[in-house]
């Protein structure tokens, strides 16, 4: 430790620090505009300037390093004249606009202004002109004179996104930000550009010229999205929500959120919601109130029961739904003798379960995924699966740890790699068994499975086992994948060798909370595949769940639900399942409820509606607690949704012990297979029905039409160039998309995105497909 003297008082800081970290430590504030604790180190704006004792002039807070007994003093006259000579620099070409400016009233360089700036200008030449420029949906560069070179933007860009899409041309008054060729912004991350420009140059396009920031009531809520949970701060006027931004917590999203966390909320005020209870009467669908809606729901409930038996009821709930949700419409299945309940909709291995009352999980805290020094992510398309989690394993790889892949393609995931292994979904369970098997090898023991360990193995196993913070995890197509159960066996056995903790990284906002209270079938149950396969149910409860979007076989799970004689869809959309459902029930989404998720390590998070439902929606867990009472169950009689919550989980506080990720799956022997293989990926703004509806998110361009993306010697057969386009077929299935070359992609395998219009005709997503020129 450094001992430094900083306006009087003696503060501690590391070796290594710069008097900026001193200050934060002292609780001094040093106006600065470049320096950002997430960022690296510019020193390009100089407004941090301050008096240091025997130096010659004044130094910048944010670049000089702390020295042994150094006097600092930040607010004499020279350190306060330095700072009032860099703003009136700042302040020369800056345009006169605060009362148009989007940024007015939480500008850094308005409040900063007011303490280091004249009253006057001494300047009397022409401001500078910076043109505007379009870089797609999410942002606006339309006030681009207002930039004051801070260079945040860009090395966010660099540092945190893992992709330069921003930097800066020209010399001195020419200088400008922008992306060199006229390209958008495309990172999953980019909204939070916004956030950290200290002015007005980088802002909201949806946002836009629509609310002061001082008109806007503040209140938390966490993101329904994917298993970070990231917290978020909702900002409304006039009960709509109007901008969503982070809620700074290190353990969990740091000060980051994702786009589709903070654009999604343009979908709760579009033109699809559900306002009011429905009924398909004669094939056409009529508006009806609450009362009458629910009486025809449970008077159905109650006639099929007594036709077919409880056996023939199922419910079917999304991961994205909350614990209060999911725990309820267990309760009525359950309480109508039905164990037909499930929420993995797109999985296709249904032994692979926790034990009873236990939940899979991510094996780690989030927030030790940034320490890890040896990764190996199997199935997983990280950077848009999880985006907040790829930016943590970032930080990780670019501190030296080595990530490894286990994948049917070598996505590029914007970080230095080490060893990817690519193989066709069939054969994942076997390069797995390659990588045990030289873990065996090198501990002189024998794997669970025979395996060869080539080099590719045996270099992932020689870095899994060196180092000291590993971990295993397994992403979304490794949970949905038909060997799941023997993928994580055999993980769980290399993390046993290893001293690696292995975990999954989590589909959804809740999936470890829907383990928690049971959403799964009993015994003598139909899992959801079951459920979806065929038309052995005669009523179906759909929570948030779309099945042409969420299903594992969307043609087979649409077929399935056709034959039913009632499905009832509690949506805050009425698209979601007009084409299927009997009954449309509106119910709120996150934003107009209370709830509870719980994210990937196991943290319960709660939060309250922000604004009223619209129209004539209702919070789920009302719903379903209402139809409850009317069907007569014993039970139903909650007053708030932390009565639900508390008999959903129980004591928070024990959450922990109950996440595991043992079990007894044996590692059965890899599946043979034939002929080309589908792997699905689902689109990170297809993924839930939030994202679907948003207009911004809508236009970027990761939400293009499908691919279907086919490796080098497949493209070569069918003599396919640019701009041809494929006739992909499952079955008597089929789908006719562009084609794109994918040299990344495994032999015999074909990429082909799930979770959309475009290829909701086929069937599962780790099918055998046949592609042929269209």
């Amino acid at each position: 430790m450094i001992e430094i003297e900083l306006d009087g008082k003696k503060v501690e800081v590391l070796e290594g620090s710069v008097i900026m970290h001193a200050a934060e430590k002292a609780g001094t504030y040093i106006p600065h505009f470049c320096y950002h604790k997430k960022l690296s180190i510019a020193a390009n704006c100089r407004m941090c300037l301050v008096d240091i004792e025997k130096a010659p002039k004044p130094m910048p807070a944010c670049a000089t390093p702390v020295t042994q007994g150094m006097i600092v003093r930040t607010k004499s006259d020279k350190a306060i004249k330095a700072q009032q000579s860099v703003m009136e620099f700042l302040l020369i070409n800056h345009p006169l606009d605060c009362p148009i400016c989007d940024q007015g009233g939480e500008c850094q360089l308005q409040d900063l202004a007011v303490g280091y700036g004249a009253s006057s200008s001494r300047y009397t030449e022409e401001k500078r002109v910076v043109f505007h420029k379009n870089v797609g949906p999410l942002i606006s560069m339309e006030e681009m004179s207002r930039c004051i070179h801070c260079t945040r933007c860009v090395r966010f860009g660099q540092e945190v996104a893992g992709v330069m899409e921003l930097g800066m041309i020209h010399r001195g008054e020419h200088s400008e930000i922008t992306t060199i060729v006229g390209e958008t912004i495309d990172s999953e991350l980019s909204g939070n550009m916004i956030d950290i420009c200290p002015v007005g140059a980088l802002t909201s396009k949806p946002f836009r010229y629509s609310a002061r920031t001082w008109e806007l009531s503040r209140r938390k809520s966490v993101s329904p999205h994917d298993g970070t949970g990231a917290n978020l701060i909702v900002q409304v006027k006039n009960n709509k929500v109007m901008r969503v931004v982070p809620l700074e917590n290190e353990d969990v999203n740091e000060c980051w959120i994702a786009d589709r966390d903070r654009f999604s909320y343009e979908a709760l005020n579009g033109d699809e919601r559900l306002t009011a209870p429905m009924l398909k009467q004669g094939g056409q669908w009529k508006t009806v109130d609450w009362t009458t809606a629910l009486e025809y729901v449970a008077r159905g409930l109650t006639q099929i029961k007594v036709d077919h038996g409880p056996a023939a009821i199922g419910a079917l709930g999304s991961a994205h739904a909350t614990v209060e949700e999911l725990h309820l419409l267990a309760k009525v299945a359950r309480g109508l003798g039905s164990e037909n309940i499930d929420h993995r909709t797109r999985h296709a291995d249904f032994a692979n379960t926790a034990a009873p009352g236990k939940a899979r999980w991510l094996g780690l805290p989030v927030a030790a995924l940034s320490g890890l020094q040896r990764v190996l992510v199997v199935g997983s398309f990280l950077r848009k699966d999880h985006p907040l989690f790829a930016q943590r394993i970032r930080q990780a790889a670019r501190k030296g740890a080595q990530v490894h892949s286990l994948h049917a393609l070598r996505d590029d995931w914007l970080m230095p790699m080490g060893t990817q292994l690519t193989a066709a979904p069939s054969a994942w369970l076997q390069s797995l068994a390659d990588v045990a098997a030289a873990v065996a090898a090198a501990k002189g023991t024998n794997a669970p499975l025979a395996g060869n360990a080539n080099a590719a193995a045996k270099a992932i196993a020689d870095s899994l086992l060196s180092g000291e913070r590993k971990a295993v995890l397994l992403g979304n197509a490794a949970a949905q994948h038909p060997q799941a159960g023997a993928l994580l066996a055999l993980a769980q056995w290399i993390g046993a060798q290893t001293g690696a903790s292995v975990g999954y990284l989590g589909e959804a906002a809740n999936t470890v909370g829907a383990q928690l209270v049971n959403a799964l079938p009993g015994s003598g149950g139909l899992n959801a595949g079951q459920m979806l396969a065929t038309a052995q149910l005669k009523a179906v409860l759909l929570l948030d769940v779309e099945p042409r979007f969420d299903a594992a076989d969307p043609s087979a799970a649409f077929a399935a639900l056709q034959g039913a004689e009632m499905v009832v869809a509690l949506s805050a959309f009425k698209n979601a399942s007009l084409d299927l459902a009997d009954v449309l029930l509106p119910i709120a989404p996150f934003t107009e409820t209370s709830g509870t998720f719980v994210n990937a390590e196991g943290r319960a998070q709660s939060f309250h509606g922000v604004v009223k439902p619209l129209g004539e929606a209702r919070p789920a867990w009302k719903v379903l607690r209402v139809l409850g009472n009317m069907l007569g169950l014993a039970g139903f009689d909650f007053e708030t949704s932390e009565d639900v919550r508390a008999q959903a989980l129980g004591d928070v506080a024990t959450i922990a012990a109950r996440l595991d990720n043992g079990g007894s799956v044996a590692v059965s022997a890899p599946a043979a297979a034939s002929g080309l293989q589908r792997i699905a990926d689902v689109p990170i703004y297809s993924a839930d029905p939030l994202v679907r509806r948003a207009p911004s998110l809508q236009q970027t361009a990761d939400a293009r039409a499908p691919q279907a993306s086919l490796p080098q010697a497949l493209w070569s057969r069918l003599g396919l160039a640019t701009g041809d386009r494929v006739r992909v077929a499952q079955g008597a299935q089929q789908a006719v998309l562009p084609a794109r070359l994918d040299e990344s992609l495994a032999a015999d395998t074909v990429r082909v995105p799930a979770g959309h219009a475009d290829t909701a005709t086929l069937g599962a997503m780790f099918g055998a497909v046949t592609v042929e020129k269209a």
